[in-house]
């Protein structure tokens, strides 16, 4: 295989993937699922073997690209269109830490282990368990915390103000659906909800993108 045929193929295959990057709108490696690894790699694949391969020339190497991007490009729509394909397709976030308690059978669940778990929180910038309120580990395998309240920067000890209990905040409403499961673990029903949302002059839950409560601070709206 000549080296120019070589180069033309690796430049095609590299405008393909970044393209597919681009309409994926993954601008952040943070935001790449455990599905979108799988798919980086399996492209990766398929421009390897193409470019190395004398039977095979730029036209099978877009192709194979195209079609992969497409159906990728599809389950993405499908998580957008269907909020409940959502879990399955791109996993759902895990709390891992409430009310200051490791909650070993989620540990066990994500397979992580204490030390996995320190040094998740150490990247956060946090070296003592004792410091987290709640701890959640997210689809990314990142893990997102919330100290509790004298350990926050500046504490509130330094400052000599009174300590409050810091509580996580609920997501109610995402995308125009109500997640029914978060409403009852509030202590809330639709009746509830529906009085709350017509007090800020919005009369159906289709009408919101993303509504959370927390205690002592009500419910907080965006609508679409």
């Amino acid at each position: 295989m000549h080296f120019g045929q070589i180069t033309i193929e690796l430049c095609f295959g590299f405008i393909a993937l970044f393209a597919i990057t681009r309409i994926l709108g993954k601008t952040q490696i943070t935001q790449i699922t455990t599905f979108d690894f799988i798919s980086a790699l399996v492209l990766g694949e398929l421009v390897g073997n193409a470019v190395f391969d004398d039977q095979i020339g730029i036209g099978e190497i877009i192709y194979a690209v195209v079609v992969w991007g497409i159906l990728i490009f599809t389950l993405e729509m499908i998580t957008q269109k269907f909020s409940k394909t959502r879990g399955f397709l791109e996993g759902s976030p895990t709390i891992i830490i409430r009310d200051g308690q490791i909650l070993r059978e989620n540990l066990k669940k994500c397979k992580l282990d204490i030390n996995q778990l320190q040094h998740l929180i150490r990247s956060k910038g946090v070296f003592s368990i004792r410091e987290l309120e709640y701890a959640v580990l997210e689809t990314d395998g990142t893990v997102s915390v919330l100290k509790k309240a004298e350990y926050e920067n500046p504490t509130k000890s330094d400052l000599q103000v009174n300590q409050e209990k810091v509580y996580i905040p609920i997501t109610l409403i995402s995308d125009g659906k109500v997640l029914k499961e978060n409403l009852i673990e509030a202590g809330f029903n639709y009746t509830w909800l529906n009085e709350q949302l017509k007090q800020q002059n919005i009369f159906r839950t289709e009408e919101v993108l993303y509504a959370e409560w927390q205690k002592g601070k009500g419910l907080h709206v965006q609508s679409f």
